[in-house]
């Protein structure tokens, strides 16, 4: 088959793709990898075809010059449906509103669209699959024929944020008879076949579909399926057919190298603390205090390991005996010797800890990272503490619980033994294979295109 990737220009979203990409390649098939420019050397560093389209998203612009307004809305706001009192309707429709103003539409504008659309066309992909905020993949599938699925490494809140939403504007595509994500079900289109009104996500992508002479349904934001990396305890309900696989670590784009220091077991419990590649810029609304979480970790008998850029450790006013400070480290090799982390809560991050089964201290403050730490906490495998909220004492407590209370390192074993349960990259190929066979609208796959793996 060709099996075309594509992602916004953003390393944590683009990463989780990364091991199946290779198991695709391991199986024959050709791969490429579409994104924005800047995101071709994080591309090509994983050893990847890197495909560069349109011109690099503003997302950063916007975050330093209205993200306070913007993510003030959603800030400790859980995403889950079932918990009363959340998702209200002028939260819902707030949501809708900015998302699809502020984050889809500048990561997936108008000229990064159309080269996706006009490379598709000409490589003719069999499959795409596509980052679940990155729709230009959508698109592209659409207007070339192709399978297309979406690729999650985060629970499915947003799907069940819009589903709650189209339900309260009484445009729920189960109301008319099908469920979201099956070819030709009306979606939230209407009688004549449009966007409900009220719709910004559905009417952005009824404008942008209609631009290449394609109609819009919900299939363009659902896809036909999902890959789900998440482990099933994080998964909320899904309405279309999914595909369980495993996570993989992935730490690109920095090298992967085992330090020397690396290779030799502590001789006390070791602590990895690190705050991601996303939220490491001081315009970051909320960006967890580097100070004080060095602080409550001072005269602990434990090592911590802190992954700090060079930005981070410029905020430090002092730096504690039992803490290691470390440019970059790859976690799937650090973790293995930890008996904790502290993190700022990203997807990345938190699935590579669930899969080594370490216990988490997750300081999450928006989106999934604040359900995804409350799931950890109940599940007894960490602890949540929302970035605004950490303190010394409040760190340092929940930390000693955590190392001393070994209910948490059997939680998170359980978890680890969950997460292995799942099938890896390299077994959902030939799922993968099937369900392209089935799907791809224009003249099936070319001979040979499909293993016989597939056809078993």
């Amino acid at each position: 088959m060709k099996v075309l990737l594509t992602s916004f220009a953003m390393d944590a979203h683009f990463n989780g793709s990364v091991p199946l990409a290779w198991a695709l390649r391991a199986a024959g098939h050709e791969v490429r990898v579409a994104s924005q420019p800047s995101l071709t050397g994080s591309i090509t560093a994983a050893g990847l075809t890197a495909v560069p389209v349109g011109a690099d998203h503003r997302l950063d612009e916007m975050v330093k010059g209205v993200g306070d307004s913007v993510l003030s809305h959603h800030a400790d706001q859980s995403l889950d449906p079932d918990e009363p009192g959340q998702l209200t309707p002028a939260f819902l429709k707030g949501w809708d509103t900015m998302m699809t103003a502020t984050f889809f539409t500048l990561v997936n504008d108008d000229p990064m669209v159309d080269e996706l659309v006009a490379f598709a066309r000409d490589w003719e992909p069999d499959l795409v699959l596509w980052e679940p905020f990155t729709f230009a993949g959508a698109v592209a599938a659409r207007a070339t024929g192709a399978a297309h699925a979406r690729l999650l490494s985060f629970p499915d809140l947003f799907m069940s944020m819009r589903r709650a939403f189209l339900a309260q504007i009484g445009a729920d595509p189960a109301a008319d008879g099908g469920a979201a994500g099956t070819s030709g079900t009306s979606g939230t289109s209407g009688a004549d076949g449009r966007a409900h009104p009220e719709d910004s996500l559905g009417q952005w992508l009824e404008w942008t579909l209609g631009r290449h002479g394609l109609s819009f349904d919900e299939e363009a934001v659902t896809g036909q399926w999902s890959v789900d990396q998440v482990p099933r305890s994080f998964r909320p309900p899904s309405d279309g057919p999914t595909v369980g696989m495993r996570y993989v670590p992935y730490n690109g784009p920095v090298p992967a190298v085992v330090p020397d220091w690396l290779r030799v077991p502590p001789t006390r419990p070791r602590v990895c603390v690190t705050l991601g590649l996303t939220a490491r810029t001081s315009e970051f609304p909320n960006a967890v205090p580097v100070d004080v979480v060095l602080k409550a970790v001072e005269g602990l008998d434990i090592e911590v390991v802190a992954t700090l850029d060079a930005q981070e450790r410029a905020l430090l006013t002092h730096v504690p005996e039992n803490v290691r400070l470390v440019d970059h480290v790859p976690l799937h090799a650090l973790l293995p010797t930890c008996s904790a982390i502290v993190h700022h809560g990203g997807a990345g991050t938190w699935s590579t800890a669930l899969v080594e089964g370490v216990p988490q201290i997750a300081m999450g403050w928006i989106w999934d990272a604040i359900d995804r730490a409350r799931r950890q906490q109940e599940l007894g495998a960490g602890l949540h503490l929302p970035s605004h909220d950490v303190t010394v004492e409040g760190l340092r407590s929940r930390l000693v619980r955590v190392l001393e209370e070994p209910s948490f390192a059997t939680a998170a074993a359980r978890l680890r033994a969950e997460a292995e349960a799942e099938p890896t990259p390299a077994r959902i190929v030939p799922v993968l294979e099937r369900l392209t066979a089935q799907h791809r609208a224009h003249g099936g796959l070319r001979p040979g295109g499909v293993s016989a793996a597939c056809a078993s």
